[in-house]
């Protein structure tokens, strides 16, 4: 009996030839397929939620309205500032608001909880997706182990040719297994690196705004006390 060759087309197709659906390859992967169906379910939960928010975020971001409440710190309108920075939903204007409203009791505590509240909310869910992005490929890797294990164990029977599908279960279980956990991993790096690098763009533009903040405050102490506006 001639024995059919190991290709990757031969291993992902039925007995009759037809090529497996998504379905028959989720069975084929065996039991690890149990466990990389949930992750995958969860990081596109938290890719879609995260983005969502970053973009509503990005929609609502105004940078004229910050540098306005900087300029009317400049000339010491504290309540000038704050009636603009209210009327703005920009998180750095948020920041602004609740620093300065609280800027006689300590101006620097103020903006440093202001900030890592508003700063936490682009950080949330990062860490599972990680989490997703870090196990998805060791358990595609687990359901090589597991394959392989089948495929050996089948290759020590008696009998090869009513072995043979034992095998090529082993193999395709092994393949499908890494497949899976490898593409959970590749599409979830391109979001997430994307979303660090949008939080790390948000802590620069908070940055930005603390080190203005204290800059004309520091400017306007020294100024006359009816100083005109400029």
């Amino acid at each position: 009996m001639t024995t059919p060759h190991l290709t990757l087309a031969f291993l992902l197709t039925n007995p009759d030839g037809s090529p497996m659906s998504p379905m028959e390859m989720f069975h084929a992967g065996h039991e690890i397929m149990w466990a990389i169906l949930p992750l995958s379910f969860v990081a596109l939960t938290v890719i879609v939620e995260r983005l969502i928010f970053t973009f509503r975020e990005n929609a609502s971001r105004e940078p004229e309205v910050v540098q306005k409440m900087l300029e009317c710190v400049e000339h010491r309108d504290i309540e000038g500032a704050l009636a603009v920075g209210k009327k703005s939903n920009d998180f750095v204007a948020r920041i602004l608001v609740y620093t300065l409203t609280n800027k006689e009791y300590s101006l620097t505590n103020a903006f440093m909880r202001a900030s890592s509240q508003e700063l936490a909310r682009f950080g949330q869910g990062m860490a599972t997706l990680d989490t997703c992005i870090t196990a998805a490929p060791l358990l595609g890797l687990l359901g090589t182990v597991t394959g392989m294990m089948r495929t050996f164990g089948a290759l020590n029977g008696a009998d090869m040719s009513a072995g043979f599908g034992a095998i090529t279960g082993g193999v395709a279980e092994a393949l499908i297994a890494t497949m899976c956990g490898l593409f959970i991993a590749v599409t979830s790096l391109l979001p997430f690196n994307y979303l660090n690098a949008r939080a790390e763009e948000a802590k620069h533009e908070v940055a930005d705004a603390s080190n203005a903040l204290e800059i004309l405050i520091k400017k306007s102490e020294t100024m006359p006390p009816f100083a005109p506006r400029r």
